[in-house]
């Protein structure tokens, strides 16, 4: 979680920090080794993280807020919409931003229009660059002296979200910059998330890492009831939604198999993340157009876009 240090009151720091890129840039690898831990989910999939995901750590006299948000892209579906206008939503609310950028990529089209919008961002700005571990170091210098002629960033990172190299560089930098002021979440919280939340989106992680071609992201799961038991254990049922069919086909697997390994894996890392037994119930419903449920977006934390 970090390093805590002095009393309470008295020369303490807090920090938003809005994490924003395009899709698949490293944002929630990057946000999970910021905290050291597991508060948000990773999968192959772009657009893989739909709301913001605040993870907190603490160092020195600085509680840190990070804020993980959804990939920016050009957004063509309602939910894409969404998504774009959360991630804004969250830089231009956080106290310090982060432009994460996969250094081993050229400069798309969707990291292009993030770099002119960023123009309009009056907090600090810092350039992280991510994947450093598999590009040259001229290329690199090379990438950050052009992106930093394009806009003024307070300082630049290059880090691997992976290895962790280069992360505590930027958390202390984070720190020394964060606004004075009083911690705003206890000490020994990592995340802001409800539980029944993030046991839903541990499962969606599943469920993407298991069928990753096959699905297409606008499957989603929630969390129908959350029992504590008295030995201890908790007892979840979930239900994952999808459009058609043949996607609930897919997702049960043959004789059940599909479903019961993403049940398997989500109940074992459940258990870890609760420190206790976890009895996890999965249910595959097919719900059509739920991109159009205004209740589905608020669900997710998602403003509904009405036009």
């Amino acid at each position: 979680m970090g390093e805590t240090s002095g009393g309470p009151g008295e020369g303490r720091r807090c920090a938003f920090i809005a994490l924003i890129g395009a899709p698949n840039a490293g944002k929630s690898t990057l946000t999970n080794a910021l905290v050291g831990a597991k508060v948000t989910i990773v999968t192959p999939k772009v657009q893989t993280t739909r709301t913001l995901i605040r993870g907190i750590t603490i160092v020195g006299k600085a509680q840190l807020v990070f804020v993980d948000t959804p990939g920016i892209f050009r957004p063509r579906r309602r939910l894409d919409r969404a998504m774009v206008t959360t991630a804004w939503g969250g830089a231009y609310d956080a106290d310090l931003v982060g432009f994460l950028l996969d250094a081993k990529r050229e400069l798309d089209p969707d990291s292009e229009a993030i770099l002119e919008r960023l123009k309009d961002v009056r907090q600090p700005r810092v350039l992280i660059l991510n994947k450093v571990d598999i590009v040259e170091k001229p290329r690199l210098l090379a990438l950050s002296a052009a992106l930093n002629g394009r806009v003024p960033f307070a300082a630049t990172f290059m880090v691997s979200a992976l290895t962790g190299s280069g992360v505590d560089d930027l958390k202390r930098w984070f720190a020394d910059h964060a606004p004075e002021g009083p911690w705003l979440y206890p000490e020994d919280q990592l995340s802001d998330a409800p539980q029944r939340h993030l046991a839903a989106e541990i499962t969606r992680e599943k469920l993407y890492l298991h069928l990753h071609q096959e699905l297409p992201y606008q499957s989603t799961v929630e969390t129908d009831e959350w029992q504590e038991r008295p030995d201890g254990s908790v007892r979840i049922a979930q239900t994952i939604y999808v459009e058609r069919e043949n996607q609930r086909k897919i997702v049960l697997g043959k004789g059940g198999r599909t479903i019961k390994a993403i049940g398997a894996e989500a109940r074992k890392e459940l258990s870890l993340l609760l420190e206790r037994p976890v009895h996890l119930f999965l249910f595959v419903k097919v719900r059509e157009g739920w991109e159009d449920d205004p209740e589905r977006y608020r669900m997710m934390g998602l403003e509904f876009p009405r036009d």
